[in-house]
Formats: structure tokens, C-alpha cells, sequence
């Protein structure tokens, strides 16, 4: 009985993930371009290591279509040889959470077409969604600029906890007493 919940919230979710994907990608004619060139080819996204106490993720295999964006495959059987193949490590979910967070980019193993890897690296370095853009559409310009402004105080603010507490876990790790000199009296 939850085995097909999850199937079909996962494909619901991936369906989702792949119109907002489309979206970001079409707001930047510099993507479809570099897309383009390699229509047919196909993208794996692997999660190594992803926890067996989580639910399992859905099949990230894409295809890149004529007009520069991308189809998830995940319902094919068989699924297509990808073109290229980016493996990240996700044995620790949270961590990577925060790392991104933080503004860290994960490390990624890139296997495949050195063409397709180097325009997709390029996306990913400069490729970002315009979320104020969105907002105004939909509520207004004013409203969407001071909903931005807000997110991005609560975004530094966020980042700035973040590095704080992998300092204090990275001290701890180390001893407590690596840097810190003894209390004066």
C-alpha cells in the first residue's frame, strides 16, 4: 500500500522538479543555446550513498529536447544510456543541506561526454531563478521587491547561523580547545 503512494508522489514530485527546471532554464536564452547543440542526449543524476531509512529517490535521468530544456525519463523502462553522468554523495542529506546553505557547492564526479559536462557545469555555475521576477508577475512589482529584500535578510541571516554553528562543531571536533586561550582572570 505505500509502495505505490510513494511512486506516485515521486513521479508527481520529479514532474514538478522537471516544469520549474524548464522554467529557469527558459528564462536565460544563453541555456537554451548551450542546451540545443545536444538534443537526444540524456543526463543521470546519481545520489550515492542516499540513506536506506529515507524513502528512495525517483530515477534523475533527463533528456535534452530541441528547443533546450530537458524531459525527465524516469517512467521509461529501459532507461536511456546517459551521455553524462553526475554523481553526488548524499550519505548525509542534512549536511549537504547545510552546506548549500552556506553557499558551498557539492562536489560532483562527472563521467560522460566532455562537450554536454562542460556546458552543464557551466549552467550550474551561472544558471539562477529569478524568484523576485516570478513574484511580480503574480502580487506586483513593490510587493515582490520587499518580499525579496525580507528573504534575502532571513537568507544572510540564515547562512551567518549556519557558519557559525560548523565553527563551533568544527572546535568541538577538535577538542574545544584548539584556538580558544584560557580564560583570563
Amino acid at each position: 500500500m505505500l509502495e505505490p503512494l510513494q511512486q506516485l508522489a515521486s513521479t508527481a514530485f520529479m514532474q514538478r522538479f522537471t516544469l520549474w527546471l524548464n522554467h529557469v532554464l527558459a528564462s536565460e536564452s544563453a541555456a537554451l543555446q548551450r542546451l540545443r547543440p545536444h538534443t537526444g542526449r540524456s543526463i543521470r543524476l546519481q545520489m550515492t550513498g542516499w540513506p536506506s531509512l529515507l524513502p528512495p529517490l525517483p530515477e534523475l535521468s533527463f533528456v535534452i529536447t530541441p528547443a533546450g530544456l530537458v524531459e525527465w525519463t524516469g517512467n521509461q523502462s529501459p532507461q536511456p544510456v546517459p551521455d553524462l553522468r553526475l554523481s553526488l554523495d548524499a550519505s548525509n542529506p542534512a549536511r549537504s543541506l547545510v552546506q548549500g546553505l552556506s553557499g558551498q557547492r557539492p562536489a560532483v564526479d562527472v563521467a560522460g561526454d566532455a562537450a554536454l559536462a562542460s556546458d552543464v557545469s557551466w549552467l550550474m555555475g551561472n544558471l539562477r531563478w529569478d524568484l523576485q521576477d516570478d513574484l511580480a508577475r503574480v502580487i506586483g512589482a513593490g510587493p515582490a521587491h520587499e518580499l525579496a529584500r525580507i528573504g534575502g535578510k532571513l537568507a544572510d541571516g540564515m547562512r551567518s547561523a549556519v557558519s557559525t554553528l560548523a565553527g563551533l562543531a568544527a572546535r568541538g571536533r577538535n577538542g574545544g580547545n584548539g584556538s580558544q586561550e584560557p580564560p583570563s582572570r
